[in-house]
């Protein structure tokens, strides 16, 4: 008996595309709000998540193609509104949101972007003030960034013609939003700076929506600023607008009009600072003159007159000339009574008794040393006589006497103490007695 008669019997495959065609056909265009937890972004490039609230949670996967279009990167946590379409994910049977957009819940997606862009290069240093370049307070060539069409460049040129008609304009004309924009920007800093003749950059174009401008917050962007050695202002849209250009720039203007005002002085107002510095320098000058005139005027009243100067030097030196005359008087009769009371002392104390005393006792040194000095040298004579025998017993010439003679090598004198040691044919130089000879050795032995 077939207990299922005539009804339809349907395999696991067959079910689960019946349920995907069916969730695909009613929920294509789905806008879900949730926090995203278990997030993963393999090598592939897509994101895997969970989108969950208080009471359910839904798998959500969100391919390659759609999220590489993101300008942020989601975090788990977060809440977000999401819009994909609902289908089933077969070999586990498993329903999933496939998300094609996705933005942060109570922000927007450009604006989380800028936010975690920012927070990254400030922690690189890209905003760091010692990184900041000064700009020239007399630049020769200004070189701009923007559109060749747009706003900005008529208010800056406008600007830089009355403030300083010779000034030296060089325009990169660029994108300056859309598709590449950011590319064109970085491009052309990077082109400024090989040219090297620029003084300063500006970099920028007029207002807009955070979409408008969004090529300032590129990465792409910020590098190239902070890779210039060329000193760049940004002048990006309103004074209220800011972009990523603005923090990693060296000055940031409100406006590209601003941009221009900041670049460079007016003529007028540097031909108001000279005449100021001409004024205070005029007036310095005066008053320098002034006070040399004062104190001039000071010393002529001081200066005497040099007749009467020389008279009371005349008197003085006459006073001291006095003075010397009576000290000297005084000092030479001082030496004559000296002088006087010395010699009466010598009267009384006569050093002839000294003087024959000292004869005597000179006589009598003298005839000890004679006597001393005679026993001494007979000493040394026999000294002498004893030593005069030792040597004459211990002299080669009295061994020569004997008959023995003295041979060395000739020239060099070499003493010859081995006849094994002579070749025939050596020269030998004999020293006799009395005399001596030169022989040449024909034979050597034993």
């Amino acid at each position: 008996m077939d207990l299922f008669g005539d009804k339809r019997i349907l395999s696991v495959s067959q079910l689960t595309a019946l349920i995907k065609g069916v969730l695909e056909e009613n929920f294509e265009h789905l806008w879900v709000e949730g926090e995203i937890s278990n997030l993963a972004m393999p090598a592939s490039g897509h994101l895997y998540f969970t989108l969950k609230d208080a009471g359910a949670q839904i798998r959500c996967v969100m391919f390659r193609a759609s999220s590489r279009a993101l300008k942020f990167r989601p975090r788990d946590g977060s809440e977000f509104i999401v819009r994909g379409r609902l289908t089933v994910f077969e070999p586990r049977g498993d329903y999933q949101l496939v998300v094609e957009y996705m933005e942060p819940r109570g922000i927007g997606a450009l604006q989380l972007a800028f936010d975690q862009l920012k927070e990254r290069l400030a922690k690189e240093g890209l905003f760091d003030e010692h990184h900041k370049k000064p700009i020239p307070g007399f630049p020769q060539r200004i070189g701009i960034v923007t559109s060749a069409s747009g706003a900005a460049i008529h208010d800056i040129l406008h600007v830089l013609d009355r403030r300083f008609a010779n000034l030296e304009i060089i325009l990169r004309p660029v994108k300056v939003q859309g598709e590449g924009a950011a590319e064109e920007i970085a491009a052309a800093i990077k082109d400024f700076n090989l040219y090297r003749e620029i003084d300063v950059l500006i970099v920028g174009r007029g207002g807009g929506s955070l979409e408008d401008l969004w090529a300032f917050n590129e990465e792409v962007v910020a590098r190239a600023i902070h890779a210039s050695r060329i000193p760049i202002i940004s002048a990006v849209g309103h004074e209220v607008d800011f972009t990523i250009a603005d923090f990693v720039a060296d000055l940031r203007a409100p406006t590209p009009s601003a941009a221009a005002e900041i670049v460079i002085k007016s003529k007028e107002e540097l031909e108001s600072g000279l005449a100021s510095l001409v004024h205070r320098l005029d007036q310095a000058v005066k008053h320098r003159i002034s006070s040399y005139r004062v104190e001039y005027g000071a010393l002529v009243r001081a200066l005497k007159d040099p007749s009467m100067l020389s008279g009371h030097l005349a008197q003085r030196l006459d006073d001291l000339l006095d003075r010397l005359y009576r000290a000297m008087d005084g000092r030479i009769e001082a030496c004559f009574g000296w002088l006087s009371s010395s010699r009466n002392h010598l009267r009384l104390t006569s050093p002839t008794i000294h003087v024959e005393r000292g004869k005597e006792r000179l006589a009598s040194f003298a005839a000890r040393g004679e006597i001393a000095f005679q026993r001494l040298l007979d000493r040394k004579r026999e000294a002498v006589a004893v030593n005069s025998g030792k040597l004459q017993a211990l002299s080669p010439l009295e061994t020569l006497s004997r008959g023995y003679t003295i041979a060395s090598k000739y020239p060099d004198g070499t003493l010859v103490r081995d006849g094994r040691k002579l070749e025939p044919g050596d020269r030998l130089e004999l020293t006799f007695h009395r005399g001596g000879a030169i022989c040449l050795v024909e034979s050597s032995g034993d």
